[in-house]
Order: C-alpha cells, then sequence, then structure tokens
C-alpha cells in the first residue's frame, strides 16, 4: 500500500489531534458526547486515567467531524489509517463503509462521491482489542458476570507485552484521481562488480491508462533518466550501505489522452542482500548485525506513534555502534521504516505472529512438552494476511533484510513444520527480491527437538542462559549457551546464526559486589558472559540485546512495572553497560567482523 504522499496530482490532509472517545456502545446514527476525549494517534491506555478503564477490553469508540476540500469529478475522496489495534468498523454519517483485522497494518476506506456535497462529514471509528487464538498476536479470551448481570470481557495476553490499543497511527484524508496509481513494486539486480543496476518498476493502476513515464531521479532529485519502460539500467550507481545509506527516486506518471492522471514518487535503495556459506552478505560483504529488539512503546503515548521518539531511538543507537533492530512483535509504523531506511539501519521485519504457544506463560519453567498447540491454535488465515499486508507495504524499503515468520512459536510440538511450511512460502512467493526467511526460535525448540529450522534462511535464537535456564550462575550459563550454539552450528553447518534475543533485567541504581541478578554489575557480567561465547562461533554473524529500552508489560510475578532488560531505561536513560557496548560495537566492524 503506497504511503501517503503530497504530489501533483494528490492532496493529503491530517486527522490527527482529539476526537471524541467512548468505551463500550454507542449508535453511528447519532452525535457522540464530546464528555471524553481521546488523542488520535495513541493508545488510548495510558492517556486515560482511570484504572478499569485502562484495561477494558471490547468495542470503543471515536468520533470527529471532517470538513471536507472540494472535489472535481476525476478525483475521489480516501480516509487511510495507518493502523487500528486490533480491528476496526468504519462509519460515514452512520453508515457502514468497511472494517479491518489486523492491528499493524494499514488500511483504506473510500468514501462515496453521495457524501461530498454537504462539504462535511461525521467520520466514526468502532475499535476493538480482543484477542483470542484465532487472532495475531494470541490472546487467551473469557467472560466474567458482575454482580449487576453485565458481562466483562477479559484478554490474558499469551506474549509479554501490555496489549495497547486505539488508532495507533495517523489518520489521513486523501483527494486522488479516481484514475490512481494503488501499488508500487521495484526489484533491482546488481551487476557482478555492483556498478550497475537493472531495475525493474511495476505498478498498477485502479483503471487502464493509455501511457506512463518514470523517472528516475538520484538523491539531490537530479534526473537520471526518463523512460516509458518499465526495464531501466543505471551506470555508475551509488550503493545502499550499512549506516550509509543513499535513496534513489522512482518517479511515475501516467496518462490519458495525453493529459496528466496520476503522479507517485517512490524512493528506493541499491544493494543486494544473500545468505551464503553461513553469511549474511550485503553488497557481497557478510555483515554482523549489531543491535536490538525493541518496542514500540513510549510513556504517555503507549504504542501511538511518537516521531521524536522514534527518531530519537535511532539516534542512541547509531550512537552505541549498533546497526540493526528488529521489529518485535509486530511490523513498526512506516514512518520508522522510512527512517531506517534513511539512516541505514538494518531491519528485520516481523508480522504479529507472537503467541503461537498454547499455554505460554504457564511454561516459562521452560517445560518442553507438547501442549496441543497446532491443535488448538485457528490463526492460519490471520498469519498468511499479516504476511500479504507486510510485504505489500514494505517491500520497496532497502532497510528490510529479512522477513520473520513468527516470534517464539511452539516449533517443537507435532504439527509446526506443516502450520509453517506454507507461511515461509508465501513470502518467498510475495516478496519480489526474494529477501531470506527466519522465524525466531524459542529456548524449549533446541537442536533436538525443533521441526522448522530446515524451512528458513537463517538460524535466529532468542536464548536466555543464567536468567531464565540456570539463573545467576554465569559460569553454568556460559557452559549451556556455547553447548547448544554449537549444535545448531552442526546441524546447520552453512545456515548463519543470528541472537535476536539475550538479556537480564536490571533496575538502574541497583548495585552489587557479588553479581547478583537485577544489578547493573549482574547486567555488565551477564553480556561479557555472553559476547565470548558469541566470538567464538564462526557461524554466529549478529547479537541483537533484548531490550533497546524498558517497556511495559502485563501483570505477573516476574515483572516489576514492566520489562527491565532495556540497556536503556523507559524514557531512554543509558543503563551503566551500555558504555561496555559501546566500547565493544565501535570495535565491531559493519562488516568483514567474522571472516571464514
Amino acid at each position: 500500500m503506497l504511503y501517503p504522499l503530497l504530489t501533483k496530482t494528490r492532496r493529503v490532509y491530517d486527522l490527527s489531534g482529539v476526537w471524541n472517545f467512548t468505551l463500550g456502545d454507542h449508535d453511528p446514527q447519532r452525535l457522540l458526547s464530546s464528555e471524553e476525549l481521546m488523542v488520535v494517534p495513541s493508545s488510548f491506555n495510558d492517556v486515560i486515567v482511570d484504572k478499569d478503564k485502562r484495561n477494558y477490553i471490547g468495542d470503543f469508540w471515536y468520533e470527529r467531524l471532517v470538513d471536507l476540500p472540494s472535489v472535481s469529478d476525476t478525483e475521489e475522496l480516501v480516509i487511510r489509517f495507518g493502523s487500528v489495534t486490533h480491528q476496526a468498523k468504519v462509519y460515514v454519517n452512520g453508515t457502514f463503509l468497511g472494517e479491518h483485522r489486523g492491528g499493524f497494518t494499514p488500511f483504506e476506506i473510500v468514501i462515496p462521491d453521495s457524501f461530498y456535497q454537504a462539504g462535511h462529514i461525521k467520520l466514526s471509528v468502532c475499535v476493538n482489542n480482543c484477542l483470542d487464538k484465532t487472532t495475531l498476536p494470541v490472546g487467551n479470551y473469557s467472560e466474567e458476570v458482575n454482580e449487576d448481570g453485565s458481562v466483562k470481557k477479559i484478554v490474558k495476553e499469551n506474549f509479554d507485552f501490555f496489549n495497547y490499543a486505539g488508532i495507533h497511527r495517523p489518520v489521513k484524508l486523501i483527494v486522488r484521481p479516481k484514475n490512481h496509481i494503488s501499488d508500487i513494486a521495484i526489484k533491482s539486480v546488481l551487476s557482478d562488480d555492483l556498478k550497475s543496476a537493472d531495475i525493474e518498476i511495476a505498478f498498477t493502476t485502479s483503471k487502464s491508462i493509455d501511457s506512463y513515464k518514470i523517472t528516475i531521479l538520484d538523491e539531490d532529485k537530479h534526473i537520471l533518466t526518463e523512460t516509458s519502460m518499465n526495464h531501466i539500467h543505471l551506470e555508475q550507481v551509488r550503493l545502499w550501505e550499512v549506516l550509509d545509506a543513499y535513496l534513489y527516486t522512482a518517479r511515475i506518471e501516467t496518462f490519458c489522452h495525453g493529459l496528466l492522471v496520476d503522479v507517485f514518487e517512490e524512493r528506493f535503495g541499491l544493494r543486494k542482500v544473500e545468505v551464503k556459506e553461513a553469511q549474511f552478505l550485503i553488497n557481497n560483504k557478510p555483515v554482523y548485525f549489531k543491535g536490538f529488539g525493541k518496542h514500540e512503546d513510549t510513556f504517555i503515548n503507549g504504542r501511538g506513534l511518537n516521531e521524536a521518539a522514534n527518531l530519537m531511538d535511532l539516534n542512541l543507537l547509531k550512537e552505541i555502534g549498533a546497526n540493526s533492530f528488529r521489529t518485535s512483535h509486530y511490523p513498526y509504523s512506516e514512518e520508522m521504516m522510512r527512517l531506517a531506511d534513511r539512516m541505514g539501519i538494518l531491519v528485520i521485519n516481523e508480522v504479529p505472529a507472537v503467541g503461537l504457544f498454547h499455554n505460554f506463560m504457564a511454561s516459562l519453567d521452560l517445560d518442553d512438552k507438547d501442549n496441543g498447540t497446532w491443535n488448538v491454535m485457528k490463526t492460519k488465515e490471520a498469519h498468511e494476511q499479516a504476511i500479504r499486508e507486510l510485504v505489500k507495504r514494505d517491500k520497496n524499503h532497502p532497510s528490510v533484510v529479512m522477513w520473520v515468520v513468527a516470534n517464539e512459536p511452539a516449533s517443537h510440538e507435532e504439527g509446526a513444520h506443516d502450520y509453517f511450511e506454507p507461511l515461509v512460502q508465501l513470502y518467498r512467493e510475495l516478496d519480489p527480491e526474494k529477501r531470506p526467511v527466519t522465524l525466531v526460535n524459542i529456548m524449549m525448540a533446541t537442536p533436538d527437538k525443533d521441526q522448522v529450522m530446515d524451512l528458513v534462511d537463517v538460524i535466529c535464537l532468542n536464548r536466555y542462559y543464567a536468567w531464565y535456564v540456570d539463573h545467576g550462575d554465569l559460569k553454568k550459563g556460559e557452559d549451556g549457551l556455547r553447548k547448544e550454539l554449537l549444535a545448531w552450528q552442526e546441524k546447520f553447518p552453512k545456515k548463519p546464526i543470528i541472537m535476536t534475543e539475550y538479556g537480564a533485567d536490571t533496575l538502574p541504581g541497583l548495585h552489587s559486589s557479588w553479581d547478583i541478578p537485577y544489578t547493573e554489575e549482574f547486567q555488565s557480567a551477564f553480556y561479557e558472559m555472553s559476547h565470548r561465547v558469541f566470538d567464538s562461533l564462526p557461524n554466529l554473524v549478529g547479537e541483537q540485546v533484548w531490550n533497546f529500552a524498558d517497556f511495559e508489560t502485563n501483570l505477573m510475578l516476574l515483572r516489576v512495572q514492566g520489562n527491565h532488560k532495556g540497556l536503556f531505561s523507559r524514557n531512554r536513560q543509558p543503563k551503566q553497560v551500555v558504555r561496555d557496548f559501546k566500547e565493544r560495537w565501535r570495535a565491531i566492524p559493519n562488516y568483514h567482523y567474522k571472516k571464514k
């Protein structure tokens, strides 16, 4: 889906701001009271201050009046939502116009011409934050009957982060041609010496056109070539490199009867991604991933878009010497992806397939028994939709170098291979660039028990030796971590390994001379131990700390007002260990760290 851009043929109006709001039932035929208000975009949970309302599950409503711009006979009005978590039904003047399931990808609603005459509309959005075993993420849904006979809906997260909900990303009113460019796919193939590129630009339109023109511009918007062909050859290209980004622009113009119909500009980078001989290659050079798993999680905004926080996070990421992050555990905002493109940061891109493990929270004792997960989960339809929508949205981003099919599923249980095989294949069919595909493996799915890693290109592991296993014992943790990593390397000698999660909860200011867990000294010792192991394995080509910053979780004994595994506190202040990482990561080059 194309990002909402202002062009010669398109106008974009931002509908962010304060909307009327209510939890519970509302008749969209009636005007919603302004007694309660909510900011768009944001998570309602952290803006609302009533503790019962914060944890509300069910339908809730946003509504506002919108003055419409003038629209010609050849144009249409579209409402575009960056994301609504987790389900949305959209009404205009009380008339239902459409719905979307899935809380992390954009969708559009076209406003029929019949609404234009009044010059204004009432836009109502019914949002629902229920999660169950048919949704992604997976939730444990139940109901309780209150004393007054009313029904209370309950969702116990089957994952370890807070179930923030709301209109999380921008809402835009777009005026565009009825005959418009609806999708663009850019595929590039670099020459062996990486000095030239053959570019194929495929695009679709909502109606037929007579002709088109494609213009390629450099980063300074100088025209490099103009053509009426889909295939373009460029000489002396500038590559998109790790932390050294360079973006070209493809301008597509469509015509009917000699008149311009629509124009759109898509930025892209030229770089080659390949997995070969247990290495992850960018532009034919072995790259070493240094970075984080992270969350869209900030004070007040919750999971709502916070562009200042996004930029600060990536500035901190670069300052510490990192070069990558994983969109754990859902697609991040389009704005974040565009920032990563511009800053040369590698992104491992993940669908919201988290919680695919029956009784996950009860399994934190690391019991590897078969819980019957793949008989219980009914997520196939939602999973396919999530993959289709993610690839459609992010296929042209040069920062995206790998797709994730799921995070920590029960890949050791019977039925896992049959569940994941078609989903991995779906990624490969949809992606014009054929990026590598991975699955992020959970601790119980050890090399002798896992059933799915033969399907993927890269072994990605979440491991917590000396934390969840042999808690506090760094010696046993080191032995266990080294033993397992060697087993993975022996089982899949041609596949690179990336540690996508490793970490220890740490409370800033808590100190001890005896490596006590939760202290800053233990966190430093934990990472020193982990890195000693990582550096001894030639096939391990990346380390992504869990987590970039402390984040909000659901309530449980393991969590003290959230997860505290961040190298930074939730308000982005560094913990003591940041100095250690800065020294380590600045000394590790982005390329050629692990030589074969």
